[in-house]
């Protein structure tokens, strides 16, 4: 599977032009500040963020000594810094930094020009207000469009997509920065590359909140057998079986849904003491006469997950508020889907408890 980088998610390291011969005018020398950077770059390198942080926060203040105050190497340099704050979770320090990055940008070069994408991004990222974000996100999108570069189109969607589906500006529109970008990296992408893969399983997830079950399971797959070459778990296939299991489960395809309970099964490391949790519940019925009554109630239930996660030989261990809670307990939970304990490699059958809790709404 090729893994490739996103737009901006990584260290910059921003090129400089370094251009020193004229450092002997002030107080900073040449070599403290080459050592500083080289210091960064070696940090950037070796993935070592807090010392990362450290020199570019210092290579940026001796910068400030070098370069003139509007300089493109000046901003560069801010750039580096935001990335390492940004990365170290400092967002308002990094907003900071890439808002001054942005600024100089714009000194130098026209509202369409492709150098300003990164700035804008980082700001749009650490930007604590959504609106805020959105309108960065907006200008650098609108110039990612004039662009010839489909996959940095695709890039700045997605990166907008990722901030803003988590806020209150969400909308339509952002929802429909994912799905554009994945059909831009279904054309331009092979199926394994990861930027693809990622946004098959969003757009997979999309479909599924759309209530577009047979798209979504058709997307979900694809990601599932794009993990599946690998030696290792990757969160999205296990969060693409436990999305299947659902979708298969709610259209009464059982079968299809035990070989995602399976798969999953096979990609936890467990534990003895380990509790299974359900992939798939249907909430059991609020009897009737106990809801006209008022009447709330539990059930403690003792259960066998077999090896392909099917719920057998369900009992009620202990009940309150009457045989109308276990006669709806014991029906719901015979549909339930776990995920089977696997040992030296091969499912097996084990014992799993859970209680069901019936309260009345307090309105």
């Amino acid at each position: 599977m090729q893994f490739e980088s996103g737009l901006r998610k990584s260290l910059f390291a921003a090129t400089l032009s370094l251009a020193l011969c004229s450092a002997t005018s002030f107080t900073v020398s040449a070599s403290e500040f080459s050592d500083s950077y080289a210091a960064y770059q070696s940090a950037v390198s070796d993935k070592n963020y807090s010392d990362a942080q450290v020199y570019a926060d210092k290579a940026y203040q001796l910068g400030k000594e070098i370069y003139s105050k509007g300089s493109l190497d000046l901003a560069n340099l801010a750039l580096n810094l935001g990335s390492a704050l940004e990365i170290n979770d400092k967002q308002t320090q990094a907003f900071d930094a890439y808002s001054q990055a942005l600024a100089i940008y714009q000194t130098h070069f026209d509202d369409d020009a492709i150098e300003l994408i990164d700035p804008l991004i980082g700001a749009a990222d650490t930007a604590e207000k959504p609106k805020v974000a959105r309108k960065y996100f907006i200008q650098a999108i609108d110039i990612a469009e004039d662009a010839d570069d489909p996959i940095l189109l695709a890039n700045t969607l997605m990166s907008a997509f990722n901030k803003l589906s988590k806020t209150p500006v969400y909308s339509r529109k952002i929802q429909n920065y994912a799905i554009k970008a994945f059909e831009i990296y279904e054309d331009e992408l092979p199926e394994d590359a990861m930027a693809r893969v990622r946004a098959t399983y969003i757009v997979g997830m999309i479909r599924k909140s759309k209530k577009q079950d047979a798209k979504a399971i058709e997307l979900l797959n694809k990601v599932v057998k794009q993990f599946s070459v690998l030696d290792y778990s990757h969160p999205y296939e296990l969060a693409s079986h436990a999305q299947l299991v659902e979708l298969y489960e709610k259209k009464g395809l059982s079968e299809k849904s035990t070989q995602h309970c399976i798969a999953i099964g096979s990609m936890r490391p467990w534990l003895d003491t380990q509790e299974q949790v359900p992939l798939y519940r249907l909430p059991p019925k609020y009897p009737v006469n106990s809801a006209r009554a008022g009447r709330e109630g539990m059930v403690q239930l003792s259960f066998i997950v077999d090896e392909s996660g099917f719920v057998t030989k369900p009992k009620v261990i202990m009940s309150e508020g009457g045989s109308g809670f276990e006669k709806e307990s014991l029906k719901a939970i015979k549909h339930w889907r776990y995920a089977p304990k696997f040992v030296d490699g091969k499912p097996i059958a084990a014992p799993s408890t859970v209680q069901l809790d019936y309260t009345m709404s307090k309105s």
